[in-house]
């Protein structure tokens, strides 16, 4: 059945050997200085672009950085290296990539005002707030990676792969967020990065499985133990994406209610509105329109007791550019 499963995913004619593989995945055979020399240079460029397109909150230049970087190249390779139970330098120069990736985004928010509201920027708040919807994606596009990989037609599919795919930029965005301080920000950039290596690393291991790269003798068994292993990686990365998949949830009923009240509050002010209140990183804010002052803002407060959790922060945004820290719901 695995034999007839293998043949229908993909043939044999159409199919890269074991070596071929291996060659493409294995930073340290064959012509190792030279696949080295270009992994962190291509690396690096691939950082330094992403830190300028997320500091300039340009998605293009975001895309292409992902295009350009080659870290899904080792995190292949330790799929590859699990089903064939060989040890393998990949882990290493994932872990190595990420310090380095990291170390730039670090760098790069040397550069960033210290007054600069980092989720303001959709290139950061896009990525530091993840959720079990990434995860889904991200193994979809680990079994696309995988089997384009094992293909012999890959050059025509890998570009929108490394497009799906999202190494480079949650890292870059930790790094920033570390270097500002924002240190939950930076965990969640950084739990994204982890859920889409994981899911690469799993997608991987099933591809080049059932595509037979596994070895004979006792596959079976070491398979059983790597796939034991990833699953306990699974589980450590999916806790915190389904908490923050339910607080997103729990955030949007709250912004809800707060848009309700916060209508009541300026309800006595002409001309003042609320365009719109949102919850990010665990904050609501609640953005208004008033073209004079605004009612106290304790009576706001008190109004979302009871319908939003104590110790909750509220931070109004009046005018664009300006905010107003209310406070927290019961505080």
């Amino acid at each position: 059945m695995l034999g007839h499963l293998r043949d229908t995913v993909l043939p044999d004619r159409q199919r890269h050997s074991l070596d071929d593989l291996r060659e493409d995945l294995d930073l340290s055979s064959g012509d190792r200085r030279s696949k080295q020399s270009a992994f962190w240079t291509m690396l690096t460029l691939s950082a330094v672009i992403a830190a300028g397109g997320i500091l300039t909150d340009s998605t293009a230049t975001v895309i292409g950085a992902m295009i350009i970087a080659p870290l899904s190249t080792p995190i292949m390779g330790i799929a590859l290296g699990a089903v064939e139970r060989r040890r393998a330098t990949a882990a290493l120069f994932v872990a190595l990539g990420c310090l380095l990736v990291l170390l730039v985004g670090a760098c790069a928010s040397l550069v960033v005002p210290p007054a600069y509201d980092l989720l303001d920027n959709s290139q950061i708040s896009g990525r530091t707030s993840p959720g079990l919807l990434d995860m889904i994606a991200a193994v979809a596009t680990g079994f696309a990676g995988a089997v384009a990989l094992a293909r012999k037609d890959v050059a025509a599919v890998l570009p929108g792969v490394a497009i799906a795919i999202s190494l480079v930029p949650p890292l870059v965005v930790s790094g920033v967020c570390a270097g500002q301080g924002s240190w939950w920000l930076a965990l969640g950039a950084l739990v994204l990065f982890l859920s889409n290596l994981v899911a690469l690393v799993f997608a991987g291991m099933v591809v080049f499985a059932v595509l037979g790269y596994a070895r004979g003798e006792g596959r079976h068994r070491a398979r059983g133990r790597a796939y034991l292993m990833l699953g306990l990686l699974f589980t450590a990365v999916l806790l915190p994406l389904a908490a923050n998949t339910v607080t997103t949830v729990l955030l949007n009923a709250w912004a809800t209610r707060t848009k309700s009240a916060a209508e009541r509050w300026l309800s006595d002010t002409p001309g003042a509105e609320v365009t719109s209140v949102e919850g990010q990183s665990r904050t609501l804010y609640v953005h208004v329109r008033a073209p004079g002052g605004l009612p106290p803002i304790d009576d706001l407060l008190d109004d979302l007791e009871g319908k939003v959790p104590g110790g909750v922060p509220i931070v109004v945004d009046a005018t664009r550019g300006q905010q107003i820290t209310a406070g927290t719901v019961g505080g």
